[in-house]
């Protein structure tokens, strides 16, 4: 290493040897400014000592004494060290198992510190398997006497060897390893520590207030190089790509509205002059509809989707499954055959001379609108003037996927809806990219869903008052988490179910059955039948969960209703209350956690989606919420847009302003964090 250079590398750190190095490789950490970045995942308060006589049973404490003793026990599979601690007060047994070694350094008059849990054992106290420092005269305690870090583990990786070779590293090398990189304005307008400062604090805090600062600045740090990433593809998307501008004539779009056979919200009509005025420009649009179950996002679609086959382009519909894209597709023809667009449906149950024929269309440019689900991304599907996807549901698909329609020149303008309401801070965060519209009313006339959670006593007494109301001429869904028993498997499953109904409670209804599995014929005669009223109960799986809408479908029961989500419960209770009449949603369950209870209590009082969602996001995390959870590592290392959301939106706004400002190339004050950005990029 050349005179005045940095040392980098965690072979220079004091303690840490060539197999180390391997293991911290193994989780990323390749430099020891890496390595600082490995913060706590929680602290303890180690800076107060208890007297010994003061010491309760099951309380956590912190204790220096005297090695009074020192016993090493050999038992048949293991080793026992006991040793007594005393100080002025009184006298305590600490005992760990399989470490032998210690007793070479708890020698009888050691001066020691301990921290752990205190029990009573045969009218003695006694600390299991505590910490503990050998206290050295005038030496920094490393472990305790202080507000102690707790780090995250890996396999090969000890909290207490790590904890002294962070603070090793914190005390030699945090000058030379970790530079400012914020210019002083941004730090004074958002009252942000110096970086130095900040790291020190997150693993050596003088106070629990100084940790908090410390972790203020990280966090912001982390959400800033975020959002200045996510504008400035923004803006280069913006500038570089070009689409097909969708001039909407007026008189055509009067014709759409007139040809409903129901009046707009004010939210659809302010989505649908957005998305007009947006597609009008050169450059795509990138729009997210979010809203509640039940809000009329279709229809909006459809209202895009006229506009672009009216100017003379193509609109495409993707679509996760058949069920659904069967749905969309009925609605489509219906809203937008009375404007003369003949919409038309590929997936992989299309027949093969039907398939060869809208291929044929589309390439021609006489299909103007299609709706499909994977299938419309095969390379044989090509348009001759795409202007327009709509994609429902993306999440379901992999990013590839849903780029594979938009790669092309012109792009085609983007149009994502989710019936999933999704938190602020998280559409901003995965939907940063994309303007969005909210739709928060609903259609005139839909009442309240009456909600209850039911236990298996009250079941006999439901079934009784539902078949009441399907002999008054209403229809019911029975919903199910499985579609058949196994052994593995205690779950009600539907087809167990169906069979049950027609011999039990509801013996003489006509009752269908419908689930994923089922050939797609079979399946849509099923549908047919309920939507036509023929059958009075449809028992099903989660399929329905989307996109299905019969309004004289007044009553829902859903099985085992602890093991959905709770956005997949609110998107299964949205099948119903779409008509005029009352209806009723019956949650028989009994579950075994606080949080399967929570779920179940959240449903029984709310029926606003975006209450719901932010309930969803606490009990489970932006991963699981947005079906990414399998993806890897959570976007943040640090963290939480939904709980850190003050922060958040301090730190979008500044990323706003530096890249509309055109700071990092025209600001020599930014060239610092213009160089971790760039590595920051390889992340994202």
């Amino acid at each position: 290493m050349s005179e005045g250079a940095v040392p980098t590398d965690l072979q220079f750190l004091k303690g840490v040897g060539p197999k180390r190095v391997k293991v911290f490789e193994q989780v990323g950490i390749r430099t020891i400014r890496d390595l600082l970045y490995l913060f706590p995942r929680r602290y303890e308060d180690r800076s107060q000592f208890t007297p010994i006589a003061d010491v309760q049973p099951a309380s956590v404490v912190t204790l220096r004494g005297e090695v009074l003793s020192c016993t090493l026990k050999r038992l048949r599979s293991m080793t026992l060290l006991e040793a007594s601690v005393g100080d002025e007060t009184g006298v305590v047994r600490a005992v760990w198992f399989n470490q032998p070694y210690l007793k070479n350094q708890l020698v009888p008059g050691t001066q020691i510190i301990l921290y752990g849990k205190a029990d009573l054992h045969q009218g003695h106290l006694k600390l299991a398997s505590p910490e503990y420092e050998i206290a050295e005269a005038d030496a920094d305690p490393v472990h305790a006497l202080r507000i102690t870090p707790v780090y995250p583990l890996t396999e090969g990786l000890f909290q207490r060897s790590l904890r002294k070779t962070l603070y090793d590293a914190v005390k030699t090398h945090l000058d030379r390893s970790v530079e400012e990189y914020l210019p002083e304005p941004v730090r004074r307008r958002y009252r942000l520590m110096e970086l130095r400062e900040a790291v020190r604090q997150m693993h050596i805090p003088v106070s629990f207030e100084s940790q908090l600062e410390a972790r203020k600045r990280v966090v912001f740090d982390e959400f800033l190089l975020f959002e200045v990433l996510l504008f400035q593809r923004i803006e280069a998307m913006r500038t570089a790509s070009r689409s097909y501008p969708v001039a909407a004539a007026p008189a055509e779009a009067e014709i759409f509205e007139k040809a409903l056979p129901f009046t707009l919200t004010e939210s659809q009509r302010a989505a649908v002059a957005t998305i007009l005025r947006d597609m009008a420009r050169a450059w795509p649009m990138n729009r997210l509809l979010q809203g509640d179950v039940g809000s009329g996002k279709t229809v909006v679609a459809a209202a895009a989707m006229a506009a672009v086959a009216q100017s003379g382009h193509q609109a495409a519909m993707l679509v996760p499954t058949e069920i659904l894209a069967e749905q969309h597709y009925k609605t489509l023809t219906r809203l937008l055959e009375p404007c003369g667009i003949r919409p038309a449906l590929l997936t992989s149950s299309t027949g093969a001379d039907k398939r060869a024929r809208i291929l044929a269309e589309l390439k021609q440019g006489k299909l103007r609108v299609l709706a499909g689900t994977h299938s419309i991304l095969r390379e044989d599907v090509r348009f001759l003037k795409l202007a327009l996807v709509v994609i429902d549901e993306q999440h379901k698909f992999g990013v590839h996927q849903r780029h594979q329609l938009l790669e092309r020149s012109p792009r085609p303008h983007q149009l994502v809806m989710t019936a999933t309401p999704i938190p602020r801070t998280l559409a901003l965060t995965v939907f940063g990219d994309l303007d969005v519209s909210l739709m928060k009313d609903l259609p005139a006339g839909r009442k309240p869903i009456a909600t209850f959670w039911i236990t298996r006593l009250k079941q006999p007494e439901v079934l009784a008052h539902i078949l009441e109301r399907i002999r008054a001429g209403d229809q019911a869904y029975f919903i199910y988490p499985s579609i058949e028993e196994t052994e593995s498997s205690d779950l009600a499953a539907a087809r167990q179910g169906y069979e049950a109904l027609k011999k039990g409670a509801l013996a003489g209804v006509k009752i269908g059955l419908v689930h994923g599995r089922l050939a797609r014929d079979d399946r849509e005669a099923v549908m047919k039948s309920f939507a036509a009223r023929s059958i009075q109960a449809l028992v099903a799986t989660s399929v329905v969960e989307v996109g299905v809408d019969h309004p004289n479908a007044t009553v829902m029961v859903i099985e085992n209703a602890e093991r959905f989500g709770l956005s997949q419960l609110h998107q299964l209770r949205g099948r119903i209350g779409r008509g005029e009449k009352a209806s009723e949603c019956f949650l028989f369950g009994e579950p075994k956690t606080e949080e399967g209870a929570r779920r179940l209590r959240v449903m029984t009082k709310t029926q606003n989606g975006f209450v719901i969602a932010e309930e969803d996001l606490k009990l489970r995390g932006p991963g699981e919420f947005l079906g990414t959870r399998q993806s890897g590592a959570p976007l943040f290392r640090y963290g939480d847009p939904s709980a850190d959301e003050a922060l958040f939106m301090s730190a979008r706004e500044a990323a706003g302003e530096i890249v509309r400002g055109g700071l990092l190339t025209l600001d020599p004050a930014w060239a610092a964090f213009l160089k971790v950005l760039e590595a920051t990029r390889l992340q994202y």
